[in-house]
């Protein structure tokens, strides 16, 4: 069976003491025959060397992602490193970390897989994935390498984000290392039982057209209308700052409409290349609609505490061993001043259960979704401004 225990530190500067913190909250006695420890913190906590002291003084791997803001049971900072620590005998985690990806081939992704399951003959429950968030792949691109690649395998993880305005310094954490361009795949086989949950924003709230895109180059956005995206932003309302960047351009989300009978997708914006295009959540094709969404801090707290009790009604009739949550980091900007709602939403709706948690703040979160006529058929889906969960 599948055991989980959760540990947290705000120690950044003093090694030792964050070692012993996380220590001294962990029974390492507890630990059976595979385990693995998913981390998330700020960039500075690799950047001091905790990530890496932890790593040499733990008895298992370290994988996980930088973020803005992370939480856990009774960490109330959301500038702490997390840990969530899965055991098992009956269940196995192979690890692979990528080459370094530059999106144009989906190479570096196969042998990463391959690697990790090379010593298995069937397929893993799942696939949990720390995604680097690059200006040249979009979460479409690793979504659909990965689901190419694996056969269809449930696909679920994260965009690695930071704390600078345009997301430099974001890395994948693998072994106690940061990587600002490479991929790492958990696959989970055995005695696993993921559920998927996801809490997005309403399509229906969309507040004005913007349009219809004209050039792109996959997640690329060059112009809309004809026109370059800066004429299109500053339309919307977005200001540059003293050097010319927008200022909280990530904090719009976009519902796109590729006008192929689908249903609309959520895109978000991270950032402008040096030739002025912007860099999206997910692929926004040539021809595609884009509108403006309503989405405020009342819409992102009433959407992820319905999603989120449906989680602990869910785990109260069910059972669970941990739940593993992405937010996007635009919710966490468009909460305005209560940047810890969706924390203390799953603080307050897992407390009774004493089941471990980790909520980390993405650049792009991936989960599968549950086809409309049969909810056991999943398909793979990158998503922009949604909150998702599995619960194992």
């Amino acid at each position: 069976m599948l055991n989980a225990q959760k540990a947290f530190t705000v120690e950044i500067d003093d090694l030792d003491a964050a070692v012993a913190e996380i220590q001294e909250q962990l029974d390492l006695d507890r630990l059976e025959s595979h385990t693995i420890g998913l981390i998330s913190c700020l960039p500075a906590y690799v950047e001091s060397g905790v990530v890496a002291a932890l790593q040499e003084a733990l008895p298992f791997d370290l994988v996980g992602q930088t973020s803005i803001a992370t939480a856990t049971v009774d960490g109330e900072d959301l500038d702490q490193l997390s840990l969530l620590v899965l055991s098992a005998d009956d269940a196995e985690f192979s690890l692979s970390l990528s080459e370094p990806v530059t999106g144009e081939d989906t190479g570096p992704l196969t042998r990463a897989y391959e690697e990790a399951s090379a010593h298995h003959t069937e397929k893993p429950r799942f696939i949990l994935g720390y995604v680097p968030l690059l200006f040249t792949a979009s979460g479409d691109f690793f979504v659909d390498a990965t689901n190419t690649i694996s056969g269809g395998v449930p696909f679920f993880g994260s965009l690695s984000v930071d704390d600078t305005m345009d997301y430099h310094n974001s890395q994948v954490i693998f072994k106690g290392e940061g990587y600002s361009d490479r991929t790492a795949y958990i696959l989970f086989y055995g005695k696993v039982r993921p559920r998927f949950y996801l809490a997005g924003i309403s399509h229906d709230k969309i507040i004005n057209e913007t349009g219809v895109v004209t050039a792109s180059a996959s997640s690329q956005l060059q112009s809309v209308n004809g026109a370059p995206v800066s004429v299109f932003l500053k339309d919307k309302g977005l200001q540059t700052d003293e050097t010319g960047q927008f200022v909280g351009i990530n904090t719009f989300p976009y519902i796109v409409d590729y006008n192929d009978g689908t249903d609309p997708v959520i895109r978000v914006m991270f950032a402008l290349t040096p030739e002025g295009y912007a860099i999206c959540g997910g692929d926004i094709p040539v021809g595609a609609t884009l509108g403006v969404s309503y989405f405020d801090s009342e819409e992102i707290k009433k959407s992820s505490k319905t999603n989120i009790a449906k989680i602990a009604e869910d785990i109260a009739r069910d059972g669970a061993n941990a739940v593993v949550v992405f937010s996007c980091i635009g919710r966490f900007f468009n909460l305005d001043f209560d940047t810890d709602a969706e924390a203390l939403l799953l603080r307050d709706a897992l407390k009774d259960s004493g089941v471990p948690y980790t909520l980390t703040y993405s650049g792009g979160e991936i989960c599968p979704v549950p086809s409309k006529h049969n909810p056991d058929i999943l398909t793979n889906r990158a998503h922009n401004s949604t909150l998702v969960a599995v619960v194992l």
